[in-house]
């Protein structure tokens, strides 16, 4: 008997979601696999703040499909193969997947799988073509791991030497234009999140002087600079941004990662100096509105890009796929070396899923949100 998570119901496009938007139901597996197929143990979940738009009818992307009510949801996953009847996968292999289904146990199809994960990136997105929908194509992806590529936290493979972690080193690196040595200030909105406490570090490790987090609570702050060696940390439940931002970086923001939009993205975007650079991440502050993606800018903020002549481009991950293999390969690298601190908060058990995801969009995770299904 396995137990899994389904979709119960839609929060609605303006809509915050709740725990009751998902319920928990057991479940069988086939008793025998058939040829090509492997059997697997869920070890960890993820949720992230991209799934947000798959709890509505329309995802309002096209590589994103909704979860359908009633049916298994599924998201990033690492688990370890229990039994095979496919010859490139055994028993024992640790395997992941960007659309794991929420549930203690699975039978999958091992058809096309591949062990590597930079070649199966790049096959998925040599798939990506118009009119392919993700995940419908590949519904289960899985790949091999070495776990002593993240010193034996299989975990890390959600987070920091995973997507998190590719989309903070590449954003860094692809839309901030970092310079050695040139004293650059960056500013690292949702900073004590998966993707901003990577992003904080990266840049730090890549020659910013100065690296600033905004976050939800003092005890994140504190954890930014005595843990992860951000220069300092701004509160913005309680303190104001604006004029914290002045005496935090009093030579103005060169560099903005930004996670999460809104009044906060306006109040950086508006110390940020001529020729400085948006990476533009997410904006989770604005998943729970029926707003296009990106969301639109206020009138007066969309000036003073134009005028200081200040980037603000989409970033996606998925268009930098040729980088992959050397990101994952320094990602590693510094976590093995302690120059990048993964964070994580870890809950247990399948029955917290939709507390778990809903805790998250609020802001009550510091680092990566993993849910650990079993050892």
């Amino acid at each position: 008997m396995i137990r899994k998570v389904v979709l119960n119901s839609r929060p609605g496009n303006n809509g915050q979601p709740v725990p009751g938007n998902f319920r928990v139901e057991e479940g069988d597996l086939p008793s025998d696999l058939k040829p090509g197929q492997v059997r697997v143990r869920t070890l960890f979940l993820s949720v992230d703040p991209y799934m947000r738009c798959r709890m509505n009818e329309d995802t309002g992307t096209d590589y994103l499909l909704p979860w359908q009510l009633s049916e298994c949801v599924d998201g990033g996953g690492v688990g370890v193969v229990e039994d095979s009847k496919h010859a490139a996968l055994s028993k024992g292999d640790t395997v992941t997947s960007f659309n794991w289904r929420w549930q203690t146990e699975d039978v999958v199809d091992g058809a096309g799988l591949q062990k590597d994960c930079v070649s199966l990136l790049k096959a998925l997105l040599n798939k990506m073509v118009p009119g392919f929908q993700w995940p419908k194509d590949w519904f289960f992806l899985l790949f091999q791991l070495d776990p002593q590529l993240v010193d034996g936290h299989l975990s890390y493979f959600l987070g920091a030497v995973g997507m998190p972690g590719l989309t903070a080193l590449l954003g860094v690196r692809e839309k901030g234009h970092v310079t050695a040595g040139a004293g650059q200030t960056i500013v690292i909105s949702g900073a004590a999140g998966a993707c901003g406490s990577l992003a904080g570090q990266i840049g730090r490790l890549d020659g910013c002087s100065r690296v600033v987090g905004v976050c939800g609570s003092d005890e994140k702050c504190g954890i930014l600079v005595s843990e992860l060696g951000f220069t300092s940390a701004i509160n913005y439940k309680r303190e104001d941004v604006a004029s914290r931002l002045r005496e935090c970086c009093p030579k103005g923001v060169d560099v903005y990662f930004d996670n999460v939009g809104g009044p906060i993205s306006d109040t950086v975007i508006a110390q940020m100096n001529e020729d400085s650079h948006v990476i533009l991440c997410g904006q989770i502050s604005q998943y729970n509105k029926d707003v296009p993606y990106p969301p639109p800018l206020t009138a007066s903020t969309q000036e003073l890009l134009f005028r200081k002549n200040i980037t603000r481009e989409r970033f996606t991950v998925l268009n930098y796929v040729e980088k992959y293999e050397e990101g994952l390969m320094q990602l590693s690298q510094w976590i093995k070396t302690g120059k990048l601190k993964a964070l994580e908060t870890v809950v247990q058990g399948i029955e917290t899923m939709g507390e778990t995801f809903c805790s998250m969009m609020e802001g009550g995770n510091i680092g990566k949100q993993i849910v650990q299904i079993s050892v």
